[in-house]
């Protein structure tokens, strides 16, 4: 009889790859897109399709659509129904509600915030002014735009309203869109060093009208070039209005 035939050896098995959670990729489509936004790289008023997207991030729908709702809820991106999904743009009558309603909420969360400004909230304070000098330092745009966000958001955080933090929560996008554009009007890749020095020697001093005051003047600097970049823009009303859903 002929000799058995030994069976084959099973190959070992092939060791498991840890899979990378959809939430990463949301949040790394997110992180990619948002950058490419507020540096200019997506203009104002791009086209974003989903398919194009995808095949660029070599992901599958699911976790693209998850990161574009979570910039249009930012408000960097607006999604208008049979047209499409475009990054924001940003008019000079944007730029002007934009000024005049940050001027009013953060004069009213210093207000709700001046007696409840702790040695806590002190050092904090110190922190973010310090993690925003290093970011201009380094010429880091984007995270300037952050250090920025956070510097501005511990009135409100520190005001205990919740509904004024709420509003602050969803002019965020906008205001990220306001300092991209700020920056590239000025040739910068963040504030000035000394931006804000004043802003955080008076927010830890004991006048509030003084804080008052330089809330509108803080907020003014400046903002005359960058009206004058976003009108080279967008040359005609037809062309400055924002679209979709925000």
């Amino acid at each position: 009889m002929p000799a058995a035939t030994a069976a084959p050896a099973k190959a070992a098995p092939l060791p498991l790859l840890a899979r990378v959670p959809k939430a990463t990729f949301r949040a790394h489509i997110a992180d990619r897109l948002r950058l490419a936004i507020l540096s200019g790289e997506l203009a104002p008023g791009t086209p974003l399709t989903e398919t194009a997207l995808a095949l660029q991030f070599e992901v599958s729908r699911a976790p693209l659509r998850e990161a574009l709702r979570q910039l249009v809820e930012e408000g960097l991106i607006v999604s208008v129904p049979y047209t499409g999904t475009r990054v924001t743009e940003l008019s000079v009558d944007d730029l002007h509600e934009i000024q005049s309603m940050r001027v009013t909420l953060e004069r009213f969360a210093f207000e709700q915030a001046w007696p409840r400004r702790d040695a806590a909230f002190r050092r904090e304070l110190k922190r973010r002014h310090a993690a925003l000098t290093a970011a201009i330092d380094r010429g880091d745009a984007a995270a300037c735009i952050d250090a920025e966000l956070a510097l501005h958001g511990l009135a409100y955080e520190a005001s205990g309203h919740r509904l004024l933090q709420h509003t602050w929560a969803s002019l965020r996008g906008r205001l990220q869109l306001y300092w991209a554009a700020h920056h590239r009007a000025h040739g910068a890749r963040g504030p000035r060093r000394d931006s804000h020095d004043r802003y955080v020697k008076l927010a830890l001093g004991d006048d509030l009208d003084a804080m008052r005051a330089e809330l509108g003047e803080h907020m003014q600097r400046g903002a005359a070039q960058t009206e004058r970049f976003l009108r080279s823009l967008f040359p005609s009303p037809s062309t400055s209005r924002t679209g979709g859903s925000r």
